[in-house]
């Protein structure tokens, strides 16, 4: 069966699901990712039925490479239907007036490396911002494990480079969380905190993104995250024209 493809890359093709099927093999590779060793082999949740799901496949094995699903919202009114409202307070984006999208459970495939498929995961959700107006765009970015140590560096490099707007940046509302910004930690080695930062977040930042003053502790799927948000009107008009090229290329 041949499918319709947002955007193609390489050896690699994005289109959104178009059946159970489609979603089910999502949520196999995320359970996968997020959830080894722990015997499910379905990550599902309630979000999922709200959220439009892109897949990244390898166009001659149809093997899925990597995925994620996005919930569009009207405006900041409506984002405590979001995945992120669970675990951050965000009264604050509350009054925001234009559409948002929600950026979720982005994962790759174990052992897979390619840039192509980063590449892929900005320029397919481009396409899918562009026809829903979103102005900004959020979710949980995640580093692997529940232990900061690794990541002091980069949590560091975030408190003093990234933080989000005081108006929109989130409170505390998980239970068990670590507040970087009021940390002194470590001075950061940019190197080494660029190197352990997961790559989409590095994304988001070099777009002019900003996170949460506080990381938090998900011992169910055994992540760090930060709440992490893009205000599609300051992105450089550089990293613009690089987002529209990508996402017409072929």
């Amino acid at each position: 069966m041949s499918h319709k493809a947002l955007i193609e890359k390489g050896r690699y093709a994005a289109r959104l699901a178009e059946n159970p099927g489609d979603i089910a093999r999502a949520q196999a590779l995320r359970a996968r990712v997020f959830r080894p060793g722990k015997g499910p082999t379905s990550d599902a949740d309630a979000f999922d039925p709200i959220c439009r799901h892109v897949l990244i496949e390898d166009r001659d094995s149809g093997e899925l490479v990597s995925c994620f699903r996005v919930l569009s919202l009207a405006s900041g009114a409506e984002i405590g239907r979001s995945y992120s409202a669970q675990f951050y307070d965000l009264t604050g984006l509350l009054d925001y007036a234009s559409p948002m999208a929600e950026i979720g459970r982005f994962c790759i495939t174990p052992g897979v490396q390619d840039a192509d498929i980063l590449r892929l995961a900005w320029a397919a959700p481009a396409i899918v911002i562009e026809s829903s107006g979103a102005r900004l765009l959020f979710g949980c970015t995640s580093f692997r494990g529940n232990d900061t140590t690794p990541y002091l560096d980069a949590l560091a490099l975030l408190r003093d480079r990234h933080l989000a707007p005081e108006g929109w940046r989130p409170g505390v509302k998980a239970p068990e969380v670590f507040d970087f910004a009021d940390n002194p930690i470590v001075d950061p080695d940019p190197t080494h905190a660029l190197r352990v930062m997961p790559p989409l977040l590095r994304t988001y930042l070099a777009m002019g993104g900003w996170v949460s003053s506080h990381a938090v502790i998900d011992r169910d799927l055994g992540t760090l995250h930060v709440f992490t948000g893009l205000d599609v009107g300051a992105v450089p008009e550089g990293r613009k024209k690089l987002l529209r090229s990508a996402s017409q290329s072929s």
